[in-house]
């Protein structure tokens, strides 16, 4: 008499509380996909290197040729194929393997030259401008 009453007592604040699944499969999902991204993509890329900073979040901090900050992304709730695709999209070369060869023509990609606007309002690369003067 006393169990079916202890069982009903036990049980009932779990009837009470509905557990959204798909919100922590999604949150759990984000750091594991951001952990393998760092483990198997990072070494295929050539000019991107990983700085383990204990605590932080994962961000991809983009730099200049002279090592200047331009430019700082959050990974947290990326997908490990958009992380793929998003350096694709900034022009960062990855390799087959990480022994492979890289190309002449992407050694210093993703570097791209600095734009500037000449006189009548037309972007010429900086390089342009330099061999000028």
């Amino acid at each position: 008499m006393w169990l079916p009453l202890l069982l009903l007592g036990l049980f009932q604040p779990l009837l009470g509380y509905e557990i959204n699944w798909d919100k922590l499969k999604n949150l759990a999902r984000g750091k594991v996909e951001v952990k393998d991204f760092v483990k198997e993509d990072i070494p295929l890329y050539h000019n991107l290197e990983m700085k383990h900073i204990a605590g932080a979040d994962p961000e991809l901090v983009l730099l200049s040729n002279r090592y200047e900050e331009i430019d700082r992304i959050v990974l947290t709730n990326y997908r490990r194929k958009e992380i793929n695709q998003l350096l694709k999209d900034l022009g960062f070369y990855k390799k087959e393997s990480p022994d492979s060869p890289v190309p002449s023509e992407f050694q210093r990609a993703p570097a791209r030259p600095k734009t500037v606007d000449d006189e009548e309002g037309k972007t010429i690369e900086e390089e342009e401008t330099k061999e000028e003067l």
